[in-house]
């Protein structure tokens, strides 16, 4: 089979709820729908992390974040620290046999030596060091060896245009070889700007218009490859980096971004299209997460996995519908504490908020049925015992193997000055 070209498109902040193929019902996602229709959809898939830097590190290296020392909160314009040089990412695993570009947003470090992005594999970098509510704010143009940035204010209302336009340029050059992209959006994270080249009036406000602007893009590349004659042999991967923010839906599922082990924070959408590869209109509810996406594109490509050890699986047989997940359960982390454990059926909470409070819930037993209560409203402790005592043991065993890990890491030390950011 011939190796595919590969394109992740990773919103930020979409919540599962946002598209209509997982049940949303304001916003219209046309295009997401069809990816669905045509491919694989997930419907159990989950983040590695609830909030931004820790959940990258995750879907890059394959790797929990707490073992590269960035599951604590979100990289922050003072920091220094990043990704270390010794992961393998994605765009490392794949080389020397595909072109790689990421476009769009990065947030796993901003100085070097972990900056700039092409340190790490990419061939090509076009977007911005860290969230667009972050300042400073500026524009990068990488290749090779070179990077520039674009002078004046960062027009953040065309984005998303921007990007989806940069990552058609790249597949275009690189049609007649295997590519892979990294389509890393900065939406629909706030600020809200709407743009005024793409306006639809969506039924959901100004959050919706920017939903329904990557629905069109997304629209819009697939015609772009479709017109290339590449569409069939490009894996076409939609998801996003942790549930919604203060808006955006997150379906069925409690709570929302950092809301500590509740479903919402983690569990997103996840489309998978690639007509010369995987089956059309099939709905999988296997449990799976963004790990997953390293070692499933190696295995798409028949290149190996890194030697090193990794948390997620090759899920490839699964979106087949050959066999089942291959996990047994998911990790929950909320910044280096495991807060919360998924099985196929069951669910432990072992940590959540009130208030200020991180409250540890070790000895109040939130035990759920995610088959019938997926949205974890009423624990069943009291009357599975024996599910609560394999689940407590569970929780235990990850606890001590990934908990000390973050102790390997030192506190990372502030630049010293404004001329160590990266504008």
């Amino acid at each position: 089979m011939k190796r595919p070209n590969i394109i992740v498109i990773l919103a930020d902040d979409l919540g599962y709820g946002d598209i209509g193929c997982d049940g949303g019902r304001f916003i219209r996602t046309p295009n997401l729908d069809a990816l669905a229709q045509e491919g694989v959809r997930l419907t159990d898939f989950y983040a590695s992390a609830n909030v931004c830097t820790p959940s990258r590190a995750g879907l890059m290296t394959g790797r929990y974040a707490i073992r590269s020392g960035l599951a604590h909160e979100v990289l922050q314009p003072p920091d220094t620290k990043g990704l270390p040089l010794s992961e393998i990412t994605i765009p490392k695993a794949l080389k020397p046999d595909y072109a790689t570009a990421l476009i769009g947003k990065w947030h796993l470090g901003h100085v070097a030596p972990h900056w700039p992005p092409m340190v790490y594999g990419f061939d090509e970098f076009h977007g911005v060091p860290y969230s667009h509510d972050m300042r400073p704010l500026a524009l990068y143009d990488g290749v090779g060896d070179d990077l520039s940035a674009h002078d004046g204010k960062v027009d953040v209302s065309r984005l998303t245009q921007r990007f989806f336009q940069d990552a058609l340029t790249f597949a275009e050059a690189n049609k007649d070889r295997p590519f892979f992209v990294l389509l890393a959006l900065t939406a629909p994270h706030i600020p809200l700007v709407a743009n005024p080249d793409d306006v639809t009036e969506s039924p959901a406000g100004l959050y919706g218009d920017i939903v329904e602007e990557i629905d069109v893009n997304v629209g819009r590349l697939m015609a772009r490859l479709e017109a290339l004659g590449i569409a069939d042999d490009t894996l076409v991967v939609f998801t996003s980096d942790n549930g919604p923010w203060f808006e955006g839906s997150s379906g069925p599922f409690r709570d929302r971004k950092g809301g500590s082990a509740w479903d919402g924070g983690f569990r997103v959408p996840s489309l998978w299209r690639w007509p010369n590869g995987l089956p059309a209109g099939r709905v999988e509810n296997g449990l799976a997460s963004n790990l997953d996406i390293l070692p499933t594109v190696l295995g798409f490509a028949g290149l190996p996995l890194p030697d090193t050890e990794l948390d997620g699986r090759d899920i490839g047989p699964m979106l087949r519908g050959e066999g089942p997940s291959p996990h047994d359960e998911i990790l929950l982390f909320n910044n280096n504490h495991v807060a919360g454990l998924r099985t196929e059926r069951w669910k432990l909470v072992a940590r959540s908020y009130y208030r200020t409070y991180d409250a540890p819930l070790d000895q109040l037993p939130l035990l759920f049925d995610m088959a019938a209560d997926p949205g974890e409203t009423y624990s069943l402790a009291a009357r599975h015992p024996e599910v609560l005592t394999d689940m407590r043991a569970r929780i235990h065993r990850a606890r001590e193997k990934y908990e000390p890990i973050a102790q390997q890491f030192p506190r990372h030390v502030a630049p010293a000055s404004a001329a160590d950011h990266p504008d």
